[in-house]
């Protein structure tokens, strides 16, 4: 679908802390790039850009945007996709509210967001910004499926340099909570499809049926799973964790992922909130809906909407001093772990707590040991696995810890639970059904009023390739090699089904292991223990989470991760880490005009998509520029040139500076492209020569509050202003 105009590489323009750092990054990259004739295209993810698009009748004609998210979608199903993909806000309501609020305050005439919705027009408001919602960008961008490890020169780095880790003893009361039935887990059922089908979801009551969703069509070989979660058994384990939790002395913490998992996990929220102040929604059930209490909204949402009645709040006091005391999200400012969905992303929380020795921070500013409460067991035995290994074991050290990498199946929306339309809020008692076109009853589960049912699936094509991926990746390293597939979970007993007679016609069935998640934990945490390394090869939601939580463990951060996507028509898709952290960043620069934000994850990307143009390309110019960032991202880290996190210090526009000059410096002294060499000399040295101007042009502006103009919907000139501050280095880049 190339069009005559279209760019050699596409930069995602995002949100938050990552979109900053491009500010100042990407006028470096450009510049540098046309010296190799090559062109750099910029496309909107934002939050904010994608509403934007979704509405062109409510905006005038300069306020409309194209639908840059449409365009990507067609263009990663191309070989000459060549795509840096920034991490992007998945927007809980909360989020998308704020957005939508500050979109309306600009002067974009767009219409609230209904959570209510009662018309029809309402309806249809509220199921265009439904897709907008969660991770609405990643099952569009991934047309193929992970490979993702710490860059050699980073993981190197971390090595001999280990960060600060938590001390772990063996009395710890830390754990992790699981419902042991009712939930997704024990309810999975699954199977593969013999030939292509089109199913309709119905859910048939005592009053009739009602379709929850038809004309889902699925081509033959397709695992295609469905489960639910009890409500009533969800309420019942939250009270008797809430409980135990006061027993035991320790913080009670939920950890989710509202965000990605926009329909199931924002609904297991608002149960952990009810059940939380059960005797304020028993007493005050009438008053709280009046005044528009959405309990999956977060407990911020709900203290905001009740202020100003004084017998709701003394409830909410009064129940708050007899609970246990919560993990904060921020215990400075009283913002606990159920305020707002979007806060706590267990990807990000729970290595973070183990990462700390399994200490979370209480109410009273101190850290303390902590009930994780995971209800759906199908993959909180990894963390219950890591905290047990910890606590027999000590903690991990950094210095001497191998590595673990990750083959992840992501392509063509490969399980993505609660991101897609088959996940619903059942509306009364009866019996959900997959009905196949023939009239095959595929699925079929009993369920109650409240359950959340959901489907998901995998397709052959990118489970094959996946596998494939998972060979090619063994055979490059030599390293342990582990399929994370429990074998008595109907989802993964299907995957297996493809596994193994993979394996076994190629010849390598030697060298492949098939574990459970909690075994597969434990095994890869005795091998990189022992300096080895492992290659964890997992479907998509422990790809999410094993991604954040042995780099993290390993590296102190996700954000440096190596990201290849190999997509599955030719081109490349090139990630560039995490950014759970990424409104803390944003934070701390509008107080005090410091970036922490680190754009190693960028450099790493920028490199292998340089040298993925000359290949797809035969552009030898830009695997000169490619293999020179290398030199670059290896210069940042022999020189600690990683932006710090106070105010005062180098930040991440000072980080940017030195790779430029470490960039500038490795094209001018190679000798691949005279042409090239030439050209960046002077550059090279100008900005040697311009180092005391530059910093102190940099630091000058630290400390100060800084105005971007908006937080989803910034103003470029303004932002461009803030990241861009020294006058010498614009001057030299030109």
């Amino acid at each position: 679908m190339a069009e005559n105009n279209t760019p050699d590489i596409v930069y995602t323009k995002v949100d938050e802390a990552p979109e900053l750092a491009s500010a100042s990054l990407l006028p470096i990259i450009r510049s540098f790039a046309a010296a190799a004739g090559v062109s750099i295209g910029t496309k909107d993810i934002s939050l904010a850009g994608r509403i934007l698009a979704t509405f062109p009748e409510a905006l005038t004609e300069a306020q409309r945007q194209s639908d840059d998210l449409a365009w990507l979608g067609e263009w990663v199903k191309t070989p000459e996709a060549n795509v840096i993909k920034l991490p992007n806000i998945s927007a809980s309501v909360p989020q998308l509210v704020a957005a939508i609020k500050e979109l309306q305050g600009q002067g974009y005439a767009l219409p609230d967001y209904p959570e209510a919705a009662t018309t029809d027009a309402e309806k249809a408001i509220q199921a265009k910004y439904d897709g907008i919602k969660g991770s609405a960008v990643n099952p569009v961008l991934r047309e193929g499926n992970s490979d993702r490890r710490a860059a050699a020169a980073v993981k190197k780095f971390a090595q001999s340099n280990p960060h600060r880790m938590g001390e772990w003893t063996k009395d710890s009361k830390t754990r992790v909570a699981s419902m042991d039935g009712g939930d997704f887990f024990s309810n999975e059922v699954s199977a593969t499809l013999d030939k292509a089908a089109t199913a309709k979801i119905v859910l048939e009551t005592a009053s009739g049926e009602k379709v929850l969703k038809e004309g889902v069509s699925y081509p033959a070989g397709t695992v295609v799973d469905a489960t639910y979660m009890s409500a009533a058994k969800l309420g019942a384990f939250l009270e008797d964790e809430i409980a135990k939790t006061k027993a035991e002395g320790t913080l009670f913490s939920l950890h989710m992922k509202a965000t990605m998992m926009k329909v199931s996990d924002p609904i297991i929220f608002g149960h952990a909130v009810k059940a939380w102040l059960k005797p304020v929604f028993d007493k005050f059930g009438a008053e709280l809906k009046v005044l528009g209490v959405n309990p999956n909204s977060g407990l911020g949402d709900l203290l905001a909407r009740v202020k100003d009645n004084a017998d709701i709040v003394a409830a909410i006091e009064e129940v708050t001093a007899a609970r246990p005391p919560m993990y904060m999200v921020n215990s400075d400012k009283g913002i606990t772990n159920l305020h707002v969905p979007s806060d706590v992303i267990i990807d990000a929380s729970m290595p973070a707590l183990i990462r700390a020795g399994g200490k979370g921070w209480g109410p009273d500013g101190k850290e303390a040991d902590t009930n994780c409460v995971i209800p759906d067991n199908s993959y909180a035995p990894v963390y219950d696995a890591s905290i047990e290994f910890f606590k027999a074991n000590g903690k991990l050290n950094p210095a001497t810890a191998g590595t673990v990498q990750n083959i992840g199946l992501m392509a063509q929306k490969a399980e993505e639970y609660g991101s897609h339309p088959t996940t619903f809020e059942i509306p009364e008692a009866g019996t959900v059904k997959m009905i196949l076109d023939d009239g095959t009853v595929l699925h079929s589960h009993a369920v109650d009023a409240g359950d959340i049912w959901r489907s998901a699936s995998a397709r052959k094509a990118p489970i094959e390739d996946w596998v494939n991926l998972a060979i090619d990746r063994q055979k490059a390293t030599g390293y342990r090699a582990i399929f994370w597939l429990d074998a008595s979970r109907a989802h993964d007993a299907e995957l297996i089904a493809y596994v193994k007679p993979i394996l076994e016609a190629k010849g390598v069935a030697d060298k492949f292991e098939i574990m459970a998640p909690r075994e597969a934990t434990i095994a890869s945490l005795e091998t990189i223990t022992k300096g080895e390394n492992t290659i964890a090869i997992t479907g998509n939601v422990l790809r999410d989470y094993l991604t954040d939580l042995f780099p993290i463990l390993e590296l102190a951060t996700s954000a440096k991760m190596l990201s290849i996507v190999k997509l599955m028509n030719g081109g490349g898709l090139f990630e560039t880490g995490a950014g759970g952290s990424a409104p803390k960043h944003v934070q701390q620069l509008v107080e005090e005009n410091h970036l922490r934000w680190d754009s190693l994850g960028e450099f790493c990307a920028l490199g292998e998509s340089f040298k993925f143009l000359a290949d797809q390309k035969g552009n030898e110019k830009a695997r000169v520029l490619g293999d020179a960032v290398d030199a670059a991202t290896q210069g940042i880290l022999d020189h600690d040139r990683s932006p710090s996190r106070k105010v005062g210090e180098p930040d991440n526009r000072d980080s940017h500076y030195w790779f430029a000059r470490y960039w500038a410096e490795a094209l001018a002294t190679q000798t691949g492209d005279a042409e090239m060499a030439a050209h960046f000399a002077p550059i090279a040295k100008a900005l040697a020569e311009g180092e005391a101007a530059i910093v102190a042009e940099l630091a000058a502006v630290q400390g100060k509050p800084a105005d971007l103009g908006g937080y989803y919907h910034g103003d470029a000139q303004k932002t461009a202003a803030v990241m861009r501050p020294s006058a010498t280095l614009n001057g030299i880049l030109g």
